[in-house]
């Protein structure tokens, strides 16, 4: 007894002893849906990637519009192969430096330089389409984290239940008013909470490395509990969200920027059918010889190409022409796949929000009624042991799709905004 006594004042000395901060890290703080997304956005290793890439098509931008380089020459002309360094032996003999710079066709330049710019605008459009689904992605792991938290929390109830039942069944049994079926029943129950238990200490910690994906950092990083909220019914119809999304989805913008950029291909093709010029000057120094004072001479000319390869160009024009069609065709594919989102989401949303008013008001206060009941009547012997445990199955079932309802609803709600590409109020 002694020896007893002695060892459970040791495991209170060591419980007491404990450092706040040790209590504290075995429960991480509560989280922030809104932190979440921040810190995703910020240090997500694919949206950086995807920065550095849209700067990648920006520097393109000054490279299109630029001339090329120009060409200096220098030679030594019309020497004279007797005396191949001797200047002043022939009038004819001199030293040219010229220069020479190729120049596009008017208006050549400028949609070179517009496509680069449409090209690096629907990178950037790009980008936030990527944010959106990452945002979207945080918020479904999240919740998905807070079901998998409450399911728990309803199966560790349902645990302290069916002890309650054990202990009711074992005394029934003892006093001979019960059978010691009724307790193997609820022994076999209780392991199957157990099993349940089990499966969702893996999905949670699953969840929680999916999460950290996310967020770039170590996947046994401990992930907190997500409080409790409300389900806000979404306030606007089909078509304002269809109108929302075709003003704000980024996906919508980059579509439209690729258009553009088509679009200035098909000019530029047009142009392809003028040619460009070549400017150059040379000036060559000349010697006195053969009696001649060597005046000094220069040169200007002007040469350009032919554009007489019409396939060619006519194969640009088709190759422009058929850009402009495909974007256009997928931006109405992109209405349509949104159009379609939308209405999906806004049933799945009102059927949602139907069901937790149910749960809420009707269906778990009558199966906890219910259970209450069965169990009075257990115990003066008017109902048998398995409508309790009935009862009680139900009772655990409905509390579990009452939180999953709660959870889909925000994740419905979460990709309806990605649909349309706004947070909604």
């Amino acid at each position: 007894m002694r020896q007893t006594i002695f060892y459970v004042i040791i495991a209170m000395i060591a419980v007491l002893t404990i450092p706040p901060s040790a209590l504290s890290a075995e429960q991480p703080p509560t989280e922030s849906i809104p932190s979440l997304i921040v810190r995703a956005i910020a240090d997500n290793p694919e949206i950086k990637a995807s920065e550095a890439r849209w700067k990648m098509f920006t520097g393109k931008i000054r490279q299109a519009s630029s001339f090329e380089d120009p060409m200096l020459m220098l030679k030594y002309q019309n020497g004279l192969i007797r005396a191949p360094f001797d200047s002043q032996r022939d009038t004819m003999t001199a030293k040219v430096i010229g220069l020479s710079q190729q120049i596009p066709f008017w208006g050549k330049r400028g949609l070179k330089e517009e496509m680069a710019e449409r090209e690096a605008e629907s990178q950037k459009w790009a980008i936030e389409e990527r944010k959106l689904e990452l945002r979207r992605m945080v918020i479904e792991t999240g919740y998905q984290i807070y079901f998998v938290d409450k399911s728990l929390e309803v199966v560790d109830k349902n645990i302290a239940i069916l002890d309650d039942f054990i202990t009711l069944a074992q005394t029934k049994y003892s006093v001979g008013q019960g059978a010691q079926q009724d307790v193997f029943k609820a022994q076999v129950e209780r392991s199957r909470m157990l099993e349940m238990r089990i499966s969702f200490e893996q999905q949670r910690v699953s969840l929680q490395a999916a999460l950290n994906a996310l967020l770039n950092r170590p996947a046994e990083t401990p992930v907190g509990r997500f409080a409790d909220f409300e389900t806000t019914p979404v306030g606007q119809s089909s078509t304002d969200l269809l109108a929302i999304a075709e003003e704000n989805r980024p996906q919508f913008k980059a579509l439209r920027a690729l258009i553009a950029k088509g679009e200035a291909g098909h000019r530029l093709a047009k142009k392809e059918y003028y040619p460009d010029f070549n400017v150059s000057f040379e000036y060559m120094q000349r010697d006195p010889a053969m009696g001649e004072p060597g005046y000094d001479m220069y040169s200007a000319g002007v040469t350009f190409n032919l554009p007489v390869q019409l396939a060619r160009r006519q194969a640009m024009l088709a190759e422009s022409s058929s850009e402009v069609r495909m974007g256009n065709e997928e931006l109405n594919m992109l209405k349509n796949s949104i159009r379609s989102g939308i209405g999906d989401s806004m049933a799945q949303l009102d059927r949602r929000r139907r069901l937790i008013e149910l749960y809420r008001t009707g269906i778990i206060p009558q199966a906890a009624q219910s259970l209450e009941s069965a169990t009075i009547g257990y115990r003066v012997n008017k109902v048998d042991f398995l409508t309790l445990l009935d009862n009680q199955v139900v009772l655990f079932n409905y509390e579990r799709e009452y939180y999953e309802s709660m959870a889909e609803y925000q994740m419905k709600r979460a990709q309806l905004e990605a649909i349309v590409g706004k947070e909604l109020p």
